[in-house]
């Protein structure tokens, strides 16, 4: 059995990533400054060790005498050395070492003398590093700088030959230094960066694990809104505090959530209206069918009317649904429209509405950003809801107005007009005025709505002077949106519509 492997927490990730960053980082600079630290350390040595070739060539000018650790005085005339011990003590008593540094003189493979410090000793201890040292010899235009060890100390050193006219013996002036010693300022340099940058990325650890959890802790609540999400519940949302990306990342998502638990609940009322709706035609055509006397021509006759009736009932109230969810959900054409043309158009198209006279009361000037097809329909859709509202013969008048911001595509009836409170109302799925019984689904006025909302306009209801409703819809002229809107359905379809159910 497999074993699934936990996902690694983002917090962890974006912390681990920083500190990996920055432990590279500090490693580098580090090793950098360690290495031109070690460099110029080892630089200065090799310059003190050539320094002493000259130096030697002139220890019979340097007499030193020293009292109470003060220069007292200097010779004024050099020494005449009569051997090689003489001029080798001379050298390892008048070549002062320095700290870390060693003098030694070997003459015929022997210590003859050596400076008084600790260094000396040591190699004076070490007979093969002394033999290696008379070996590496070389006169002082050849001589190399070589490299040592004695125990756990590292050396550099130089070893130049010396000979005095009259003397037969060899000798070699050994000059060493203690590598590992003048190393140590550097070493604990090292160590000191090496703690700092330690705690440099304690501190950056901490730091970032406290900031990462504060930057991410919206996704975190996203995630626990998310999973209390169920589809009878869409309330929860995301707390949303501060100014950052991650913030306006859980207002988009609160924004989102909105209109889906919005669609969700347009779905469920219209799934409750349509169940309803459905109600009363099922009812009636299974009565019919119930008592229906198939012995008798006539009641089979009848009842089979009255069943056709209810069927294109049904019919009619599931294409004006269809027509209502590609309204609220399809994308529009978004195109210039000429709201002069619109309206001739909307008034060449009404004329071939019977039993009304039609007239075109105002034409507007203008331009607009929005769906011709869709404006033409939902126009026609109030257009038509005029004729069956208002009695036979009556005149209705359309027309289009335009003003600073917006422009009003209107229909003006003569009828009973519509009491206020339920100028809102109608509006809604299903709904009518309480004194309209004309048949229809109910859906007409939502269909209308849903057009202008989508053009970012409105759709309203007002007295007409003298009696009977004015139907306005309301759109702006600078939308100055990008979202996509409902894509179109023939103006015409609302004419064929109104024909076939007529």
């Amino acid at each position: 059995m497999t074993r699934e492997r936990r996902p690694i927490p983002a917090r962890a990730l974006i912390v681990g990533a920083i500190l990996a960053v920055a432990a590279l980082g500090l490693t580098i600079v580090g090793g950098v400054t360690f290495l031109a630290q070690r460099d110029r350390t080892l630089t200065d040595i090799d310059e003190r060790l050539i320094s002493q070739i000259d130096v030697l060539d002139q220890v019979d000018e340097l007499r030193v005498v020293v009292e109470s650790g003060a220069v007292a005085s200097a010779q004024d005339t050099p020494d005449n050395f009569t051997d090689l011990e003489a001029y080798l003590r001379a050298a390892v008593s008048r070549l002062i070492p320095g700290r870390n540094e060693a003098s030694i003189a070997v003459i015929d493979g022997r210590i003859a003398f050596r400076s008084a410090n600790t260094l000396s000793q040591q190699i004076a201890d070490d007979p093969d590093f002394v033999a290696e040292a008379v070996a590496t010899a070389k006169p002082a235009d050849q001589a190399v700088i070589a490299s040592a060890s004695i125990g756990s100390t590292d050396l550099r050193y130089i070893a130049v030959p010396v000979s005095q006219p009259g003397d037969e013996r060899t000798g070699v002036y050994i000059r060493a230094v203690d590598v590992t010693r003048e190393l140590e300022p550097v070493t604990l340099s090292l160590l000191t960066y090496t703690a700092a940058a330690l705690a440099t990325l304690a501190a950056i650890g901490i730091v970032g694990w406290f900031v990462a959890g504060r930057i991410l802790s919206p996704i975190r609540r996203m995630r626990e809104t998310a999973d209390s999400i169920t589809p009878t519940d869409l309330r929860a949302r995301i707390p949303a505090d501060g100014n950052d990306d991650i913030s306006d990342l859980s207002r988009t998502v609160n924004s989102m959530l909105d209109r889906l638990e919005g669609s969700m609940d347009n779905q469920r009322q219209l799934l409750d209206d349509v169940r309803h709706e459905l109600k009363t035609p099922i009812t009636i055509v299974r009565g019919h069918l119930e008592m229906m006397d198939v012995a008798n021509p006539a009641d089979v006759a009848s009842t089979r009317d009255i069943g056709i009736a209810e069927l294109d009932r049904m019919t009619r109230l599931v294409e004006d649904i269809d027509l209502l969810s590609s309204a609220e959900g399809d994308q529009f054409e978004i195109s210039l429209v000429d709201v002069r043309e619109l309206t001739e158009r909307m008034g060449d198209l009404v004329g071939g509405f019977p039993g009304h006279s039609w007239s075109v009361a105002g034409i507007a000037r203008g331009v607009i950003e929005g769906d011709y097809d869709r404006l033409l329909q939902a126009w026609l859709q109030l257009a038509d809801n005029a004729t069956k509202y208002t009695p036979q013969g009556s005149p209705i008048e359309i027309g289009s107005t335009l003003d600073i911001d917006s422009v009003h595509l209107w229909v003006r009836d003569h009828g009973p007009g519509i009491p206020p409170a339920a100028r809102r109302r109608i509006f809604h799925r299903f709904a009518r005025a309480d004194h309209r019984t004309v048949g229809g689904s109910g859906l007409g006025l939502a269909i209308v709505d849903a057009i202008a909302k989508a053009h970012l306009g409105t759709c309203a209801v007002t007295d007409t002077d003298g009696g009977g409703a004015t139907f306005t819809i309301t759109l702006p002229i600078t939308q100055g949106r990008s979202e996509l809107l409902p894509s179109p359905v023939r103006a015409g379809d609302v004419v064929l519509q109104r024909e076939a159910t007529g």
